[in-house]
């Protein structure tokens, strides 16, 4: 934690919340030669509510940061193992243009090495800060008030990253608003011992059920960690029209009692925390003339499996490369933000807002339970595995779904 002599009072950069998004804009930032403060809200090492998973797209994105030495050290897994409807599959990572492997980590532990990593790249950080306000000339920001322990003070900044997670308190400060007509989720993570932590495959429940026996819009997972325990999850989907009623953490340890013997869990669930998820780019104002949201602060979540990192990764990347290269940010931030990932998160959300009805789950997870092929093509759009750079057909089909998702959108992502 800085002292008040040794605050800083201006930079080029000034990144507010160091989660994977905001420290992967520090370290580019700060690569790029320019002059970058990171400020959290938090003293690190702290938790976050995740699954914790690291898909392969995020593992790409790690691999450009020079952490794949690092990311090998963990657990590595070779994909998912899809459970549901009295079947079971194994679907390996697609590869292609991403990496064939993913990984899982503890956030307290990833995002404190994030955060150590923009810190060698030149970053300087201060934790235990919050962001309580801004000074505005005209459209720009000016500078950001943030309070610590000693009292509250100003960083002037040239260009201000806004990272500070799912509620974002500074977006709201800068008009940022969540729009809930289209599909978000309710999600509880725990950590519990069992004798799968070294599997090498992550596994996910599509048939989630409560207390009742009742059928639930949502999805279990378990993430192996390596070190005697997995991350134990649950989330639910819903919309403005069809809110959750489930209480998640009673969900968690319904979904630990029910899939308990098949993983051999044992002891109590540890840590349960939830979040709520905006997702699929159900913001609006995501940037001004000098400041941009990135992330979870831009509702940059998939829609489809609630996985968050690829995104605030590749975010933290793209801001950077557009503040090095002069090319501003505002209306071209969103336009960015819209360009990759507006078409993926506008039919994602559709899909998934059907998945809100229980009635259709049941009808049709079953039938998509029984193809492999269905499956695989389902991990590769539901993940997040469709890259830029991919030209098959089931990446022109999902691209095609998307741009006709996109013109019939009451609210396109990020309008």
């Amino acid at each position: 934690m800085t002292t008040p002599s040794s605050r800083p009072t201006s930079t080029d950069v000034l990144v507010v919340g160091a989660g994977p998004a905001g420290s992967a804009a520090a370290a580019w930032a700060a690569r790029a030669g320019l002059d970058v403060v990171l400020a959290d809200a938090a003293t690190f090492p702290r938790d976050k509510t995740c699954g914790d998973g690291l898909t392969p797209r995020a593992i790409g994105e790690m691999k450009k940061l020079g952490l794949e030495d690092w990311l090998r050290a963990h657990t590595v897994n070779e994909g998912l193992r899809a459970h549901g409807f009295g079947q079971t599959l194994l679907l390996p990572w697609p590869g292609g243009s991403l990496p064939d492997w993913g990984s899982a980590v503890a956030r307290t532990e990833l995002d404190d090495h994030l955060r150590t990593v923009a810190i060698k790249s030149g970053a300087l950080a201060i934790d235990g800060a919050r962001a309580v306000g801004v000074r505005r000339e005209g459209e720009r920001v000016a500078a950001v008030a943030l309070k610590d322990a000693d009292g509250t003070y100003e960083i002037a900044c040239r260009w201000l990253v806004v990272a500070d997670g799912v509620r974002s308190p500074l977006g709201k400060l800068l008009g940022r608003e969540w729009h809930r007509d289209t599909v978000y989720a309710v999600a509880g993570r725990s950590y519990v011992d069992s004798e799968m932590s070294d599997d090498p495959w992550i596994s996910s429940h599509l048939e989630l059920r409560d207390e009742q026996g009742e059928l639930v819009p949502g999805y279990g997972w378990i993430f192996p960690l390596g070190n005697g325990s997995v991350n134990l999850g649950a989330g639910t989907l819903a919309t403005s029209k069809r809110p959750t009623e489930v209480a998640i953490k009673p969900l968690m340890q319904t979904y630990a009692d029910t899939i308990g013997p098949d993983f051999g869990i044992s002891g109590e669930l540890r840590m349960p925390t939830s979040a709520l998820l905006p997702m699929g780019g159900a913001v609006s104002n995501v940037a001004g003339p000098n400041w941009a949201l990135i992330g979870d602060a831009a509702a940059c979540v998939n829609p489809l499996n609630g996985e968050g990192i690829d995104y605030g990764l590749e975010t933290g990347r793209l801001v950077a490369e557009h503040i090095a290269s002069g090319t501003g940010l505002g209306e071209a931030w969103r336009s960015t933000l819209v360009e990759h990932y507006g078409e993926a998160f506008s039919i994602a959300r559709r899909l998934a807002g059907i998945a809100t009805q229980p009635r259709v789950v049941a009808a049709l997870g079953p039938a998509g339970m029984r193809s492999d092929w269905l499956m695989t093509l389902a991990l590769r759009w539901m993940g997040n595995l469709v890259d830029d750079a991919d030209r098959d057909r089931a990446a022109r089909v999902w691209r095609w779904a998307g741009r006709r998702s996109m013109a019939r959108d009451a609210r396109p992502p990020f309008a």
